[in-house]
């Protein structure tokens, strides 16, 4: 009986693995329902709206302090679903993006205008909008670029 007793607890130790190698098996499983969810969705991102712009950064270059300036960014829906612009947003009060309300169907074009207050903002500057859509990812960005003169800098040499 003494020497079947090692024999037990080996047998018992195996059976204990064999177990726990199940609750790991059974542990992964739903990571591979979670792998399935993650492709379900990135393959319905192929029938989701895709905004293809013309340019996504536009620079005014020199501009004298206090004008105000606008650009329109062209864009088409290179998607298979309507998109739906919900919000676009400038990355200061100085950038005011406006945006088509009504959808936009595939293949068909839209425009993003955007005007930049220089008041107060002399020196280099980089704005950036952020827009919201029924597309993936759900934001897109856009930037513009422009270099405020100083009222003084605009001003030429005074002649003696």
């Amino acid at each position: 009986m003494l020497k079947s007793f090692p024999f037990a607890i080996v047998l018992s130790f195996l059976v204990f693995a064999c177990n726990k190698a199940e609750d790991k098996n059974q542990k992964t499983e739903p990571a591979s329902n979670d792998s399935i969810a993650i492709a379900a969705a990135l393959k319905d991102t192929a029938n989701m709206a895709k905004f293809q712009f013309e340019e996504k950064e536009f620079n005014f270059g020199d501009i004298h302090e206090g004008d105000i300036v606008k650009h329109v960014f062209k864009f088409t829906n290179i998607g298979k679903s309507d998109l739906l612009i919900s919000d676009a947003k400038g990355s200061c009060g100085c950038t005011i993006p406006s945006f088509p309300k009504e959808p936009i169907a595939p293949g068909a074009n839209g425009e993003i205008e955007v005007q930049f207050n220089s008041k107060n903002k002399s020196g280099q500057n980089l704005k950036h909008v952020s827009i919201m859509a029924n597309t993936y990812p759900e934001v897109t960005s856009l930037n513009i670029r422009v270099n405020v003169l100083k009222v003084d800098e605009t001003k030429g040499p005074i002649a003696d």
